[in-house]
């Protein structure tokens, strides 16, 4: 934003999405002249009205909406696709799966990546999910998934569990990782998204459980939307939706290759 010309007005929900929802208050009450506002839930709608009937153009990230003139996301529809398939793949195409799917219902891009993942998954007879699903809280996930992961592993013996999979990001899989290697089941391979620099240091190292993930490209996400905010300033017409490329990481020397790609450093 700084180097197209503008001041940033900064707000952080601290994960909390009605926080978030009403940091745009403080965005309205600020005379900026547009804002970009990342994720939420349906309690963000309101706030993007009242922001747009002030005059004020509103742009996204990974929150699709009518209020919004466009939306910077990943391409979440070959996240979810794509992870299905690795996941697949890592355990031969059939097995027992858990998964972690607390927010199809609550996020836009989580019911995309879930619901693709489930899609592909119809492909695979002999791939069973187990029910119920469970939900992994949004505050402190990594230490709520070990917990639900290791109850989960003490219902489901060796043998009778191949993989875990978190449906719509990676923070609890870090999580699972733990609880795997603290009762000894390693052998049940794990699969997430987003691919932060945490994460993929878990699936580089040696004989780690955690076997794939899809990578965004945050930095390429915001400097999306603030060129876009920049465009529409210059007159052009935009459309709804900026996809963003996302790369699929299977193993230990692609989680190496993606983190020094992203500019997270060197593995090696």
């Amino acid at each position: 934003v700084e180097k197209l010309g503008g001041t940033v007005v900064p707000v952080d929900g601290g994960r909390d999405n009605q926080v978030h929802a009403d940091n745009h208050d403080i965005l309205l009450n600020s005379n900026v002249d547009a804002v970009i506002s990342i994720l939420g839930d349906d309690g963000v709608e309101p706030k993007f009205k009242a922001l747009r009937d002030k005059g004020i153009p509103v742009f996204t990230v990974d929150h699709p909406s009518i209020h919004s003139i466009n939306n910077s996301t990943s391409d979440n529809y070959y996240m979810g696709s794509t992870i299905g398939r690795l996941m697949a793949d890592a355990i031969g195409g059939k097995g027992r799966v858990a998964v972690f799917n607390a927010f199809e219902g609550a996020l836009r891009i989580c019911g995309i990546r879930a619901g693709l993942w489930k899609f592909v998954l119809q492909d695979y007879p002999e791939i069973e999910v187990i029910q119920p699903e469970l939900a992994e809280e949004f505050a402190n996930a990594p230490e709520d998934a070990r917990r639900k992961t290791l109850d989960l592993l003490s219902q489901h013996p060796q043998g009778t569990l191949d993989a875990i999979h978190v449906a719509c990001w990676d923070q609890p899989a870090i999580g699972v990782v733990q609880a795997l290697e603290e009762a000894g089941r390693t052998e049940v391979k794990v699969t997430a998204l987003d691919a932060g620099p945490d994460t993929l240091e878990i699936i580089a190292e040696d004989g780690s459980p955690f076997v794939a993930n899809v990578a965004q490209q945050p930095y390429k996400i915001g400097q999306t939307s603030a060129e876009n905010v920049a465009r529409h300033f210059a007159g052009e017409t935009l459309l709804p939706q900026t996809y963003v490329d996302v790369i699929p990481v299977a193993g230990q020397e692609e989680a190496k290759r993606v983190y020094k790609e992203l500019g997270y450093g060197s593995l090696d």
